[in-house]
């Protein structure tokens, strides 16, 4: 019989749902700041389907990093993904 291997699951901060950690993007807020991790701090997953949702997005990263500054936040963001994939 095959062994069945652990999958490490995550949950969305902004639709709430989990999935494997590998299929969502791991950032990090670091004073009002959003950036992409770099191995230490506190950290937040976004799944790509909230990604495409701006409306629902601005308002969970908001909330995350405590900062009212939504177009600083969207800026890097798109930043951060661009960079990425």
């Amino acid at each position: 019989m095959a062994k069945k291997f652990h999958r490490i699951t995550r949950m969305c901060i902004s639709c709430r749902d989990k999935q494997s950690q590998s299929e969502l993007l791991r950032l990090r807020c670091s004073e009002g700041s959003l950036e992409r991790y770099s191995g230490v701090g506190r950290t937040f997953y976004l799944c790509g389907s909230c990604l495409k949702d701006e409306k629902k997005l601005t308002r969970s990263l908001m909330r995350q990093c405590k900062s009212g500054d939504k177009d600083r936040l969207m800026n890097k963001l798109k930043e951060i993904i661009t960079d990425d994939r």
